[in-house]
C-alpha cells in the first residue's frame, strides 16, 4: 500500500464516517494490509487517510503487541495530566517532534466486525490512539508542536513531493518514448 505524505490532499482532509454496510470481508482486508504496510515501515500505526482512504479507521499495534482497528472512534475523556513524547509519522518520514498530550484517554470505537468497544488507555497506547484520531481529524501531529518547525517541515516535505512528481514524470516520458519506438518499430515491419 502506499503511505500517503504530508502535502497531499488527503491528509488534510476531515474523514467521513464508515458505514455499517460498509464493514466487510472487504474492509477487513485492507486493515489486514494496513497491518503489513505499517509494520513493514516501521511504524505503530496506520490512519486511513495515510492510505488515501478519508473514512474514520484506523490500526495500531502498541507496546503490547496486541492488534486493534479503531472504526469511528471517538474520544470520550481524556485525563488533565499531559505528558511528552518524542513523535514520528509515516507521512512524515525523517521527521520528530516532542508533542504534548493527555496521559490517559477513553475511547469508543466499533471493532472489526462492527461491535462497539470502549477502551481506557494511558501511556504509549493512549498517544497512538491520539496520533491517528487527528489524522481521522485532517491534522498531523506537528501541527500541535512549534509552529515554526511544523512550518519548516512543511516546506521541506513540499520539495520533497515535488522532486518526486518530477521524477514520475520523467520515467512516464522514458515509457513513453521506449513504446513509441516499440510501436514505430512493429509498425515498419508491419509494413
Amino acid at each position: 500500500m502506499k503511505i500517503y505524505k504530508l502535502g497531499e490532499e488527503v491528509l488534510r482532509k476531515k474523514a467521513v464516517p464508515v458505514s455499517a454496510e460498509e464493514i466487510n470481508d472487504s474492509l477487513r482486508e485492507t486493515f489486514n494490509e494496513m497491518f503489513e504496510t505499517m509494520l513493514e515501515a516501521d511504524g505503530v500505526g496506520l490512519a486511513a487517510p495515510q492510505i488515501g482512504d478519508s473514512r474514520r479507521y484506523f490500526v495500531i499495534i502498541s507496546d503490547d503487541e496486541v492488534r486493534r482497528v479503531f472504526i469511528n472512534p471517538q474520544i470520550i475523556s481524556t485525563s488533565q495530566n499531559l505528558c511528552e513524547y518524542e513523535e514520528g509519522c509515516l507521512s512524515l518520514p525523517g521527521f520528530s517532534e516532542k508533542i504534548m498530550r493527555p496521559e490517559k484517554i477513553t475511547v469508543q470505537a466499533l471493532n472489526e466486525f462492527g461491535k462497539a468497544f470502549t477502551l481506557n488507555a494511558e501511556g504509549l497506547l493512549a498517544r497512538i490512539i491520539q496520533h491517528e484520531y487527528d489524522h481521522l481529524e485532517g491534522m498531523v501531529y506537528i501541527d500541535r508542536g512549534d509552529p515554526q518547525y511544523a512550518a519548516k517541515v512543511t516546506e521541506q516535505m513540499k520539495k520533497r513531493l515535488e522532486r518526486a512528481a518530477k521524477k514520475e514524470a520523467e520515467k512516464a516520458r522514458k515509457s513513453a518514448r521506449i513504446a513509441a519506438k516499440i510501436a514505430a518499430k512493429e509498425a515498419k515491419k508491419n509494413s
